[in-house]
């Protein structure tokens, strides 16, 4: 019974492989046949993608170098149409199907690209002097829907490139609303589930995200600095002359425990890597506005948007390092209607992102080649993404190709290299929808009397416009 079942299982996954092959073949609207092999070739070669011209000597593309960068410069891709077939494919949820999608910010460096536009100062973690943590590239967005457990498999949905004139906080509402409007299409989403959950870091303005927002069924965690002042609702005015009444109630800082009101839930717990938990939550807490930064153009009394504050407490760190404190903020202001177990949980999930960050980077080479023209770089991000996807939807049907000192892993713990070292066993299974190759000769080259002229400069943009009214520069949390 179990062998049919798992051949069921089998043949269930290698069609929806074959599937989203085929789709994602009818995607690529110009080049078709390069780019599709092209994003074979990263799955099939051996090691990590160093450079374009060896991809093309993997035996699964049939045509030049020349081909493949012709194919990144003229080629096309559907982008809507794909991100419709990300979005109906088996996204991964929480043990309880809550729908997580995590959304944050990844560099393209190009630091000596003076020909590239389009560039900005994009962060990048520096150990030497710490002062100097930026560097000229390609920032790219992307919201990939996280598991339940810890695991190094995200579902990448969506990527969109930021520009010097883009506003991080309008790109992201227009990223989250695209994104609801396909899982609806979809089905993935419908009239009565529980709204979506985002997860964010704390580079980007949570409060005003949950403003712009409010309409949308999705709920927002992410997390804020510790040196925050937040204010409980307004009680009703003191004295006995009448006049306006008050906007803000009690001061909560975070970093004055002293101002700390009694939480209204609070949960402990153990963690088999920060030792005890302990969670508090407060509930219709809300920030000063001021009419600067994103609200200096605010039409009206600038509106107070209420949340709820979680504040995590750990035993310990990996590495023995000192813990620092994490506050999370929620934006459903009634603390009691949620579980704030599963919320920082959940948070925790958000990390996943870094280690596909880390492997579309080392291993399927995203950021490897040298592209001069953004566009080209949109088309190479969109062919990795989908390339991962492969790898996700081919994990039931990868055999465990493990090294001789590796530990030997289920298909149901299989990582996302050991799937990419028996990808290409599947795909002569699925086979390809590209069509051969016909016989060509070599271009004519330069014309006769023509010399290159230098390419124009572009200055690096500066960086993208922060919606954030609060001062920045902490670092990262340790969680």
């Amino acid at each position: 019974m179990d062998s049919l079942q798992e051949r069921a299982a089998r043949v269930e996954a290698l069609g929806v492989l074959s599937g989203f092959r085929r789709e994602f073949y009818e995607c690529l609207t110009r080049r078709a046949d390069v780019l599709f092999e092209v994003a074979d070739a990263v799955l099939c070669t051996a090691g990590p993608v160093v450079s374009l011209p060896e991809l093309s000597l993997t035996g699964v593309h049939r045509r030049g170098h020349g081909a493949m960068y012709d194919a990144l410069a003229e080629g096309r891709i559907d982008v809507a149409r794909l991100r419709i077939a990300l979005a109906g494919l088996e996204l991964p949820r929480g043990a309880d199907g809550q729908i997580s999608i995590a959304l944050d910010v990844t560099p393209w460096p190009r630091p000596d690209a003076e020909c590239s536009p389009g560039r900005l100062h994009c962060y990048r973690p520096c150990r030497c002097d710490g002062k100097r943590q930026t560097i000229p590239g390609w920032p790219y967005q992307v919201a990939a829907a996280l598991g339940g457990g810890r695991s190094s498999w995200t579902g990448p949905l969506d990527a969109v490139r930021l520009g010097p004139e883009d506003d991080l906080s309008t790109v992201t509402v227009t990223q989250i609303c695209g994104l609801l409007g396909r899982m609806e299409q979809s089905g993935q989403w419908r009239d009565g589930d529980p709204p979506v959950l985002f997860v964010l870091d704390s580079g980007y303005d949570i409060v005003r995200l949950t403003w712009l927002l409010r309409d949308e069924p999705v709920r927002l965690l992410g997390r804020v600095r510790s040196g925050r002042t937040f204010y409980h609702p307004p009680g009703r005015r003191r004295g006995e002359h009448p006049g306006r009444p008050p906007r803000h109630g009690e001061a909560f800082r975070l970093a004055d425990p002293a101002t700390h009101s009694t939480p209204v839930q609070e949960t402990t717990s153990v963690h088999d890597r920060y030792g005890t938990v302990t969670a508090r939550s407060w509930s219709r807490l809300h920030p000063r506005p001021e009419r600067r930064g994103a609200w200096a153009g605010h039409r009206g009394q600038i509106p107070t948007v209420e949340g709820s504050l979680i504040h995590l407490a750990v035993e310990h760190l990996p590495g023995n390092r000192t813990p620092k404190p994490v506050w999370l903020w929620h934006s459903d202001p009634d603390a009691t209607t949620h579980d704030i177990d599963r919320l920082w949980r959940t948070y925790l999930r958000r990390f996943d992102l870094e280690h596909t960050f880390r492997f579309l980077k080392q291993t399927l080479g995203l950021t490897r080649p040298r592209l001069r023209h953004p566009e080209q770089a949109d088309r190479w991000v969109w062919l990795i993404l989908a390339a991962y996807t492969q790898l996700r939807l081919a994990r039931p049907l990868a055999e465990d190709l493990r090294r001789p000192w590796e530990q030997p892993l289920t298909p149901h713990q299989l990582t996302p290299g050991r799937v990419r070292r028996g990808y290409p066993r599947v795909r002569r299974t699925v086979g390809t929808p590209a069509r051969t190759p016909k016989a060509t000769r070599p271009g004519p080259g330069r014309p006769k009397g023509r010399t290159s002229t230098p390419a124009p400069r572009h200055p690096v943009g500066k960086k993208h416009n922060r919606t954030d009214t609060t001062p920045q520069g902490t670092a990262k949390t340790n969680l």
